[in-house]
């Protein structure tokens, strides 16, 4: 008798278990929480044109020679001639960056293999300046002293760049809200509390006045009445919300 009464003490509590599990199931579906149903996601994007204001003039100076010391010091002739026609404009050592400097062979592929007479001494230098007006006098300083115009950037100031990039994220923040709550009345609901927003893009692209290697005008005649264009910036976030 008292394994019988333990048997029927089992069962009872497994059929109990079970409603309780069955009327658990049916309030979690009949009353939802917050629960991704219940959650907008929205992707907003923003874009722009601004002025840029500062240029970038990339200068190389290349020269050669018979031994690797007589192409250096070539190389530091030519430096020394267009630093002091820079700083004559009004150019300063902080304007000026050394992007790279290199010696190496001279070799060329022929017929018959490799061939290497000589070698190369190459500086590469970045003159950055918020005055375009400037740009051609740079120009010219480097050209008529021997130097090479790589190419030529107009692109934003740090601080110009962190400006128009937290006006950018606004923006897109905005326009995120502004979807999200016309998705939402569309479907007779409110947007509610902002459940996670995200970065996922920020950016803008320089603007080219002079590549040597696509440009088939000379570098003088490039810079010649510059009026460079405006910048394209542009932001994107993804932003989740709440609705109800």
């Amino acid at each position: 008798m008292a394994i019988r009464k333990t048997n029927l003490n089992l069962t009872a509590i497994i059929i109990t278990a079970i409603i309780v599990a069955g009327v658990l199931i049916t309030v979690f579906y009949a009353f939802p929480q917050k629960t991704s149903d219940r959650v907008i996601e929205v992707v907003g994007n923003t874009q722009f044109f601004v002025k840029p204001d500062k240029a970038l003039v990339y200068i190389q100076i290349q020269t050669n020679g018979t031994t690797a010391e007589e192409s250096k010091n070539k190389n530091a002739d030519i430096y020394r001639d267009v630093l002091d026609a820079l700083k004559v404009i009004g150019i300063t050592d902080d304007d000026i960056e050394t992007e790279n400097y290199n010696i190496y062979p001279h070799c060329e592929y022929t017929p018959e293999g490799q061939k290497c007479s000589g070698f190369i001494a190459s500086n590469a230098m970045k003159i950055t300046t918020t005055n375009f007006y400037s740009v051609s006098k740079i120009v010219d300083s480097a050209v008529d002293n021997g130097a090479l115009i790589n190419y030529i950037n107009f692109e934003l100031t740090t601080q110009q760049n962190n400006f128009y990039k937290a006006e950018a994220l606004r923006m897109a923040s905005e326009d995120a809200k502004a979807k999200a709550e016309a998705v939402a009345a569309g479907q007779g609901k409110q947007v509610g509390n902002l459940v996670s927003i995200s970065v996922q893009d920020y950016q803008y692209f320089p603007i080219p006045l002079y590549r040597a290697a696509e440009s088939t005008v000379d570098v003088k005649q490039a810079v010649t009445n510059i009026q460079p264009k405006n910048i394209d910036v542009s932001a994107t976030v993804i932003v989740k919300y709440e609705i109800g």
